[in-house]
């Protein structure tokens, strides 16, 4: 498994090709920024890799507490965290399940204090709604860049689990007796 340093190198190598493949499918600007960002967020701080103590999880900081239950509840390198898109939609349902808690968290002690009238299910159906009919490609746009993020992590996985085994040969059971036999000649 490559290193947290490696991840982040091949990060900025594949950031400026995976702008200009998304720059030339869409044309647009606006949703080239959203997928640039998504990669970047995902392969530097959102990735698989935070199912363990890694350098992704130490770049939360002050907030690293966030994604106890996550390392708790799923194995490293399992299909839940390293699985192409399950991972991705994984962690962008559980990241929203944590920031929804603390947001409502947050606006109930905030009508204590002001007494404002707010209703949090006629806000849930307003934002679905706005973002279903107005900001739907710019969302498909950063879970695109998201998931590519985490996928450079998967086959960077991969391919160095790969090269590895491709590296060591197996071990021939003959190889193995006759290394046995002269460890007994010499002694």
């Amino acid at each position: 498994m490559p290193s947290g340093k490696n991840h982040d190198r091949i990060t900025w190598i594949c950031l400026p090709i995976v702008s200009a493949i998304f720059l030339i499918f869409t044309a647009r600007l606006d949703l080239t920024f959203f997928a640039s960002i998504g990669f970047i967020f995902s392969a530097l701080m959102f990735g698989p890799d935070l199912d363990i103590f890694s350098i992704q999880y130490q770049r939360w900081r002050f907030f690293k507490f966030l994604w106890l239950p996550y390392q708790k509840t799923f194995k490293h390198r399992s299909f839940f965290s390293h699985g192409f898109l399950i991972g991705t939609i994984i962690r962008v349902f559980y990241l929203s399940f944590i920031l929804l808690i603390l947001a409502f968290l947050g606006v109930a002690i905030t009508q204590l204090f002001w007494g404002f009238n707010w209703h949090w299910q006629k806000f849930m159906v307003n934002a679905y709604t706005i973002v279903k009919n107005q900001y739907w490609r710019e969302v498909l746009s950063l879970f695109i860049g998201l998931e590519l993020g985490a996928m450079s992590h998967y086959v960077a996985d991969n391919i160095d689990s790969w090269r590895k085994s491709v590296k060591k040969p197996p071990r021939s059971r003959k190889k193995i007796l006759k290394k046995n036999t002269q460890r007994v000649k010499n002694k």
